[in-house]
């Protein structure tokens, strides 16, 4: 396979401008073929306004959308060979759910009986066989969703994109169809483009992540290395739980950086481009890379008093002020293994960083 027909969507300086308000400002992406790629970001950011140009649904001001390395921005919708799946499922409520599925291959020219055929084979992927014949009325949320995957893949679209297809289900069901979508995507071996604002949704599901607020682009990676590596202080807060510490870098040498908090707290982490000796930046550091204990373990041992725990079924997450300096929260796990110790609130204790924990940002 050539260096052309491994990226399956190419998204070159694309500007959306409505009047004089700018929506999408110059984003760059090369999407890989058969990869489960997401569009993370709040509201308003610009991630569906992006999925519709690729979809053709809206134009674009500048720039060039590319499908397989032909450039399609002038192609009409339907004469694109890609699929959506939106967040209303908009499934006909008069058709059966093998009819449902059907619809759209015979307007597309196939045979009645070509159709019924490829749905039913579509349905068995989606393991929905035995409800071919019954109306989207007598399904559950997860089984409309299901229909509505099923009928975007009848076709064999290049692409397939989803504007936040789970959002309508409920917690416990949305996490079985996360799964269930990624190993869809797995057998079928096509590109997935999807759209989400729920980070968890997106790290469990994602090969790689496109991170978006204000119409740009902040972070593009692979789950791990924008949740352990954010570039930038929207990233560190928007991605997951994580303390940010307004710090002051004293020194850089050798690739490390020697920084102090209020308080004289001190600590050293791995410098960052864009980050120099003397600048006053902020740090994230995870929850859970944090341990707490009864004496200082090092020189960069925080010491503090504990003010509040939080019993969260699966963790305990202690709230903690430093000693004239920031609040700062620490997450344990729920088990009794090894030593867990409590600090009830109003103790003094001390809190390390595992190597490699702090990360300064960009701001």
């Amino acid at each position: 396979m050539n260096e052309t027909t491994e990226i399956a969507v190419d998204v070159r300086d694309a500007v959306k401008r409505y009047g004089t308000f700018t929506a999408l400002q110059q984003i760059s992406l090369a999407i890989r073929d058969n990869e489960f790629f997401t569009l993370l970001g709040p509201s308003g950011c610009g991630k569906t306004t992006l999925l519709r140009m690729i979809a053709g649904f809206e134009d674009v001001t500048e720039g060039g959308i590319y499908l397989f390395g032909d450039e399609i921005k002038t192609l009409p919708p339907h004469k694109r060979p890609v699929n959506t799946v939106f967040q209303n499922y908009a499934l006909f409520p008069h058709m059966t759910v093998l009819e449902n599925v059907g619809f759209g291959l015979e307007m597309k020219g196939s045979s009645r009986a070509e159709a019924a055929k490829r749905a039913a084979e579509m349905l068995e992927l989606v393991q929905l066989s035995q409800f071919a014949h019954r109306k989207p009325s007598q399904l559950s949320g997860g089984q409309q969703q299901r229909v509505a995957l099923a009928r975007a893949l009848a076709p064999s679209p290049k692409v397939l994109l989803l504007d936040e297809p789970l959002s309508a289900l409920d917690l416990k069901l949305r996490k079985a169809m996360q799964i269930e979508l990624k190993q869809l995507q797995r057998e079928t071996g096509i590109t997935f483009i999807f759209v989400t604002h729920d980070q968890e949704e997106a790290l469990t599901m994602s090969d790689r992540i496109a991170v978006m607020s204000a119409g740009e682009l902040q972070q593009l990676g692979a789950p791990r290395d924008i949740y352990e590596h954010p570039h930038n202080m929207f990233v560190a807060d928007f991605i997951g739980d994580t303390n940010l510490l307004e710090v002051s870098v004293d020194k850089i040498a050798q690739g490390r950086a020697q920084c102090h908090i209020g308080g004289g707290h001190e600590l050293i982490c791995d410098a960052v481009e864009g980050v120099a000796s003397g600048a006053k930046v902020h740090l994230s550091v995870r929850p859970e890379r944090l341990v707490l204990s009864e004496k200082a373990t090092s020189a960069e041992s925080l010491k503090g008093v504990v003010t509040q725990n939080i019993f969260i079924g699966t963790d305990i997450t202690t709230m903690m002020d430093l000693d004239g300096g920031p609040k700062i929260t620490i997450r344990t796990s729920n088990t009794e293994r090894g030593n867990k110790r409590l600090f009830e609130p109003g103790s003094s204790a001390f809190v390390d960083m595992e190597t490699g924990a702090a990360r300064l940002l960009v701001d």
